[in-house]
């Protein structure tokens, strides 16, 4: 499949003055639905890959190969540009390359790479801590080299903010920007006196994991150059529960036809794009007419 055009579109939004939501997606099917709504962009996050290929929480766990193939799987599905959430790389700052190149493959149109120690080493105790400035720095330089595509976009992502605090951020997405990322994805950022120091040290876009409080605002935002603001993977969680509350009704004896919130025909035809397929039906498995 040819990738090029959903990239050039998440490079529109990063040259652009707005700020986004992405609509967070774990399936072909949320995919879909997100982009017939009408979300600029989809995230996939390493913890919703997770929960929806393991059925396993957030602990990386999962494997590069499983989180590629689901990528590929939302991507195939539509045209929604895709940013990946790909947590640590995978390793080392050649797992990192391989990272990119498996991803490029998938058809991702965004990825960010991030610099936490992960998976967490013995002994952490539940505590996050970060790899070196160095160490981070020379993973976006692998990220940027082993891209073919000049269009994907590359973020480098730090949690410096809720462990090392103001002064390690700025010197950390300082040095990715030196490395060539085309933006930075931060977490932890809680108030607009930080975000300005922030984008203030820096020349390229921003990515916030959310927006609470004083930066609940997108008009701000999209002046201080953030041009993606995450919203949680609420669309995960509300399908789980879902499922378990139609799972429950049934078992519980509540005939089918008397469930709540299934979706008529119509939805499902075009979620699963059911036109397209009878058309391809029509045309190549029907018997010419005498």
């Amino acid at each position: 499949m040819i990738w090029q055009a959903r990239r050039e579109n998440f490079r529109d939004i990063l040259e652009g003055d707005t700020c986004v939501h992405p609509g967070s997606v774990f399936d072909p099917m949320s995919a879909r639905i997100a982009e017939d709504i009408g979300f600029e962009v989809g995230m996939f996050a390493g913890s919703v890959a997770s929960m929806a290929v393991l059925g396993a929480p957030d602990l990386i766990v999962l494997t590069l190969t499983e989180f590629a193939a689901q990528a590929y799987r939302i991507n195939r599905a539509g045209e929604l540009p895709l940013l990946c959430d790909a947590d640590h790389g995978y390793g080392n700052a050649l797992n990192v390359a391989r990272t990119v190149e498996e991803l490029e493959n998938a058809g991702v149109a965004a990825l960010t790479i991030e610099d936490t120690e992960l998976p967490a080493p013995f002994g952490a105790n539940g505590k996050a801590r970060l790899i070196s400035i160095d160490e981070g720095a020379g993973k976006m330089r692998a990220a940027i080299a082993a891209r073919r595509d000049s269009a994907l976009v590359i973020a480098g992502r730090t949690s410096a903010m809720s462990i090392a605090g103001l002064d390690d951020t700025v010197l950390r997405i300082q040095a990715f920007e030196a490395a060539g990322v085309d933006a930075v994805f931060l977490t932890g950022v809680t108030s607009r006196a930080e975000l300005d120091r922030l984008s203030n040290s820096i020349a390229i876009p921003l990515f916030l994991a959310n927006a609470k409080g004083e930066l609940a605002d997108k008009e701000y935002l999209a002046l201080r150059r953030v041009r993606i603001v995450l919203q949680g993977h609420m669309p995960i969680m509300a399908a789980m529960k879902a499922a378990h509350d139609t799972l429950k009704a049934l078992r519980d004896g509540t005939s089918p036809d008397k469930l709540e919130g299934v979706p008529d025909g119509d939805f499902i035809k075009r979620i699963t794009r059911g036109g397209d397929y009878q058309a391809m039906l029509d045309k190549y498995l029907s018997a010419p007419e005498d």
